[in-house]
């Protein structure tokens, strides 16, 4: 007996199949159950122009979503973001800030339809947009610190207070060496160390 399967069916077949199956089954069970039709000649011409019509939905459905991709094919984005002096960033950049910082360009992108790792540190990464199963786009995402400068005269004050102790931690050894000597030299023991014999 033929029949067209109206679902997918494990061990028999996928929806919108013929498939021929013995007379009880399709009789007692998957026409009932509304899981098949009997494939009749006017069943067949139906469900060919159903797969047709769908076909072109489908296509007109994968047209606009390549139209939407080839908008986002030179787009890059950069996300400013604070970062510690380590250059870890404070939060994360994900999806949502991908998504908004499009708008500020004026493509307008479902969050939802975007994959990222969330990135914690300053770099370069690839954000994918999903318009259809067959259209994914690559986005380059640059995350950049928002407080760059600030950062970098942290890091020079830091650096001079640095250098700056370590000056005053060699003349504080220096001077207590002098007086050690001096204080020595009053009490009349030589400093000069005993040569070697």
């Amino acid at each position: 007996m033929e029949i067209i399967l109206k679902q997918d069916i494990i061990g028999l077949g996928f929806k919108n199949e013929i498939v021929n199956v013995k007379p009880g089954y399709g009789r007692n069970y998957l026409i009932p159950t509304g899981k098949a039709v009997v494939a009749t000649e006017a069943a067949k011409k139906i469900l060919a122009e159903n797969l047709k019509q769908q076909a072109r939905k489908l296509e007109a459905i994968k047209a606009e979503a390549q139209k939407k991709g080839d908008a986002l094919k030179d787009v890059a984005v950069e996300i400013a973001v604070k970062v510690s002096a380590n250059g870890v960033a404070y939060g994360s950049v994900g999806a949502a800030q991908v998504a908004e910082a499009l708008k500020e360009k004026g493509i307008e992108v479902d969050r939802k339809i975007i994959t990222m790792k969330e990135v914690k540190k300053v770099g370069d990464f690839v954000a994918l947009v999903h318009y259809h199963k067959e259209v994914i786009v690559e986005v380059p995402v640059k995350v950049v610190a928002e407080n760059a400068e600030e950062l970098a005269a942290e890091a020079k004050a830091r650096k001079k207070e640095a250098i700056a102790k370590k000056e005053a931690d060699e003349a504080a050894a220096a001077e207590e060496a002098a007086d050690e000597a001096e204080a020595l030299e009053e009490m009349g023991v030589a400093t000069e160390e005993p040569k070697a014999e």
